[in-house]
């Protein structure tokens, strides 16, 4: 299935669960791995950054903040992705997405998206996000209303890890 087209199907089926969940809960959302996402018979590599990005907006509506983005004028774009394979995804499989936000700081957020195939962990997407109006990064606590007092071991660890390779 096309990226924009599963967009657009989370989010009418995230609109069911509009505001039912807080920002520190973990969000679950789910995909069928169709002939579009594959290749001859397992989920390409690229899919799984495009399975968390919509994951996220699952969350955003969930959380019952998707629409206060938007009426903000401001967008979320994933500056950094890391993603750990565990074992292919085949094809026509149904794919259970739970997502979290584990941290955010004064410019950026950081979710964990935990990709399962029948009860078993196939993936995990670590995703660092910025909200963004035009050229300014918003501060993730002007739509998440949640603060942290400091970062966990494996976000600063991931941190670290990008600025060492920049």
């Amino acid at each position: 299935m096309s990226g924009l087209l599963r967009n657009i199907l989370a989010f009418f089926i995230g609109l069911r669960g509009h505001a039912s969940h807080a920002a520190t809960d973990t969000v679950a959302t789910w995909f069928w791995v169709t002939p579009f996402d594959s290749g001859v018979r397992v989920l390409k590599s690229d899919k799984y950054l495009q399975y968390a990005e919509t994951a996220q907006l699952d969350y955003l509506l969930k959380i019952g903040r998707f629409f206060t983005v938007l009426r903000s004028g401001a967008g979320f774009v994933n500056v950094a992705q890391q993603v750990r394979f565990l074992r292919p995804i085949a094809l026509f499989s149904r794919v259970r997405v739970e997502t979290r936000l584990m941290h955010a700081d004064d410019k950026c957020a950081y979710f964990c998206h935990r990709l399962q195939v029948r009860g078993e962990l196939a993936a995990e997407v670590l995703v660092k996000m910025k909200f963004k109006k035009g050229g300014r990064t918003l501060a993730p606590a002007t739509f998440l209303a949640h603060g942290f007092a400091s970062a966990p071991e494996r976000v600063s660890s991931w941190e670290a890890a990008l600025q060492a390779s920049v």
